[in-house]
């Protein structure tokens, strides 16, 4: 797994979109109260079933994969000049 140049900034803002495309989905918020490790496993199935991510391999699925996919996905969908980019 290659690091990701603000790689702990982007997976926040990954969180920020991805809680964001839930509530659009119809999902109740998550909870702050709710830990980072299980938004990020809530948000990446979410974003498998609808299928704008690939899943990861079964043996894969844990959570540094998990994150690092959601970062992926984030750089992919942020415009060219963002910050978290440079």
């Amino acid at each position: 797994m290659k690091h990701v140049k603000h790689e702990a900034q982007l997976l926040k803002k990954a969180l920020e979109v991805g809680e964001g495309y839930a509530a659009k989905r119809g999902f109740k918020p998550l909870d702050s109260s709710i830990s980072d490790k299980y938004k990020v496993e809530c948000i990446y199935r979410l974003l498998v079933e609808d299928k704008l991510i690939q899943a990861l391999a079964k043996d894969k699925e844990d959570g540094p994969n998990m994150k690092h996919k959601l970062v992926l996905w984030i750089k992919r969908q942020l415009p060219d000049d963002h910050p978290l980019l440079n």
